[in-house]
């Protein structure tokens, strides 16, 4: 065996090992241990980085879009349960609070097929936009160094970022952070 070939076999085997240790602590994490948001302090207090993508009509949209509102900015994916288990609770504080000057954008990290596959169904009531590959490097870009999903930010009215939270949002959760900006 070729020394390329080890360096393969090695790679597969450590992205093996950490999706299983994933897997792991989302099935079968204790039930009374309650998850807090984590404070990336790199990002809290900045503005929040320019961005720019298309949705999954093919539409650009920059972030830019939405200045002057509340964003709860999340960073998720199809392949996700913890992601996939968060958007009906997204879906009913959007409906709540989109009068309020709130908008919910998530960023797919996914293909532009399967984000389109799931939001159908779902009645995604925001916009979604298709990050692919490139959604990776801007979830670094806001903070999220350890790459983790689902990854939210919270950015208040005047582009700054002021929470950022890596783990399963419920609504209550949701509403508390974003609750003091509107």
């Amino acid at each position: 065996m070729n020394t390329k070939s080890k360096l393969l076999i090695s790679v597969f085997a450590i992205a093996c090992f950490a999706a299983g240790i994933g897997l792991y602590l989302t099935v079968f994490k204790p039930a009374d241990t309650k998850p807090t948001s984590i404070k990336n302090p790199s990002m809290i207090d900045k503005l929040r980085p320019v961005f720019s993508m298309q949705d999954t009509s093919d539409k650009q949209h920059s972030i830019k879009e939405w200045d002057g509102k509340v964003i709860l900015l999340n960073f998720w994916a199809t392949w996700c349960p913890p992601c996939r288990r968060e958007i009906p609770a997204f879906i009913n504080i959007y409906d709540k609070y989109r009068d309020k000057g709130f908008m919910i954008v998530g960023v797919a990290l996914d293909s532009k097929q399967n984000a389109i596959d799931f939001v159908d169904p779902m009645g995604i009531n925001y916009p979604i936009l298709v990050g692919e590959q490139d959604g990776i490097a801007l979830t670094q870009e806001y903070g999220n160094d350890l790459g983790v999903l689902p990854y939210t930010v919270i950015i208040d009215r005047q582009g700054i970022i002021r929470q950022t939270v890596r783990h399963e949002l419920s609504e209550q959760e949701a509403e508390k952070l974003i609750n003091p900006l509107l």
